[in-house]
């Protein structure tokens, strides 16, 4: 594989959304020549569970899993981190790595926007919303999510594991 062009973001706790102290990971433009196995690339590399749509239009997140989103067309700005975070454009072959907690919200997109999503090997994923009475539950079972244990495009050696253990 060629060097990946990856960008790291993080993300402190703004009282609605938790997020996490491991960074959201942006490989930019990784999917070229891929764009049409997207989900088999991220099934090879044991996150599955997949699913291709869109992003939700609110703030939300997953508590229980980790998540990937491959962009497989269009482009879009996508506001990760909650109220206050950070607004990101992504294009057609970008992949985007959430920890567990980190918010997402689609602020705009274009008509044919489309992303495949994926989870750890297959794990389950929860819908949070940041409501208060959400809180407890979630920072417990953020807390107890286990690290993959192989990056979505790279396989078991890949530069999300290598990152998220170093600072784990």
């Amino acid at each position: 594989m060629n060097k990946l062009k990856v960008e790291t973001l993080y993300f402190s706790d703004n009282g609605q959304i938790p997020n996490n102290t491991l960074p959201l990971v942006l490989y930019r433009k990784s999917l070229e020549g891929r764009i049409d196995c997207c989900a088999e690339l991220f099934k090879q590399n044991k996150w599955s569970n997949s699913w291709e749509n869109g992003v939700f239009p609110y703030h939300h997140y997953h508590s229980n899993s980790h998540e990937v989103l491959g962009v497989i067309s269009g482009s879009a700005s996508i506001t990760f981190g909650g109220h206050n975070g950070e607004t990101v454009e992504v294009d057609k072959g970008d992949v985007v790595v959430l920890p567990a907690g980190v918010g997402h919200k689609k602020e705009q997109s274009s008509a044919d926007f489309k992303v495949v999503g994926a989870y750890p090997n297959g794990m389950s994923h929860d819908l949070k919303t940041g409501k208060a009475e959400e809180r407890p539950e979630v920072i417990e079972n953020i807390q107890n999510v286990p690290l993959p244990t192989t990056d979505p495009l790279q396989g078991q050696n890949g530069h999300l594991v290598v990152l998220w253990s170093d600072l784990n």
